[in-house]
């Protein structure tokens, strides 16, 4: 009985041996996943400004981004309009999809009925999954012309590309905010409304603020889509190297004159348009830290 008692001993030490082998194992890959991702972005940024640089060293920080004249081949390298409009065209774009697409959220977490859901959330995350050149389309073939009707000129400018980011954010900030909704323990509903809490009481005061982390998370990955969208904006904001004076005038943004210039762009003109992609970067980092200091100011208080 001794014997087999010390090798059952034996045997329960190797297995929990072999787990802590699996639990260091499993812990060390996870690990270097995350080291992978963050080397990822490290090499990007690394390799976008080792290129594009050189640029500014030759023409001037300052004078690449307080300057409107954009003319490469004569050797003016001015992008601030290009940056006024991915601003202009992303915060607006933030303006108009970020509150329809929480709304959606919470209609479809705590409002809707399990068969109007089962309709519903397939048909938004259909959205995400239409190729950005279809919503251009959709922005040259319906929006322009209503635009255009309604506030004069091209219908090429700044409000259409503002309503076709809107749509093309709405289903990945809905998405994942009716995922961060939908985590909110059902006690909070619960306790909320053995006080006496209506139903949008408990919504506004409860659940919201215990899903704001997450709602946050998915403002930034479509402030992030916005950000560095191409061929929708392409097609329906005008292209043209102007800072925009009204909501309905044409302009440029950061990644429309990369695309439009890089097939033939070649010398300092290329170095520019790393020194763009430099730019929207850097752009693209403060959006997300400014979002973020907001949401951790609101949450202090």
């Amino acid at each position: 009985m001794l014997a087999g008692a010390r090798a059952a001993s034996i045997s329960q030490s190797e297995l929990e041996n072999h787990d802590v082998i699996k639990e260091r194992v499993l812990h060390g890959l996870l690990f270097a996943s995350a080291c992978v991702a963050v080397l990822g972005l490290v090499l990007i940024f690394a390799f976008v400004a080792v290129r594009g640089v050189p640029i500014f060293a030759k023409a001037g920080v300052v004078q690449m981004l307080s300057s409107t004249d954009w003319s490469p081949m004569d050797g003016r390298f001015g992008i601030l309009s290009f940056i006024v409009g991915s601003f202009a065209v992303t915060v607006g774009a933030l303006l108009l999809g970020a509150p329809l697409a929480v709304g959606a959220a919470i209609f479809l977490s705590e409002i809707a009925s399990p068969r109007v859901r089962s309709i519903v959330k397939p048909a938004v995350e259909l959205l995400a999954g239409i190729p950005s050149v279809v919503y251009g389309f959709f922005g040259v073939i319906v929006v322009v012309p209503q635009v255009r009707a309604l506030l004069g000129g091209s219908g090429f400018g700044l409000v259409s590309g503002c309503i076709v980011l809107a749509v093309m954010i709405v289903p990945t900030i809905a998405a994942i905010s009716e995922d961060a909704i939908s985590s909110v323990p059902r006690g909070f509903r619960e306790g909320s409304a053995a006080m006496g809490a209506t139903q949008w009481q408990t919504i506004k005061n409860v659940v919201l603020p215990a899903a704001r982390t997450g709602i946050v998370d998915a403002v930034v990955l479509g402030m992030g889509r916005a950000v560095g969208e191409t061929m929708a904006v392409l097609m329906v904001l005008g292209n043209a190297p102007v800072i925009p004076r009204g909501p309905s005038d044409p302009a440029s943004t950061l990644t429309s004159i990369i695309i439009l210039d890089m097939p033939y762009a070649s010398g300092d003109h290329q170095t520019a348009l790393f020194g763009i992609g430099l730019v929207l970067l850097l752009l693209s980092m403060s959006f997300v830290a400014a979002i973020r200091i907001l949401s951790r100011s609101r949450k202090a208080r």
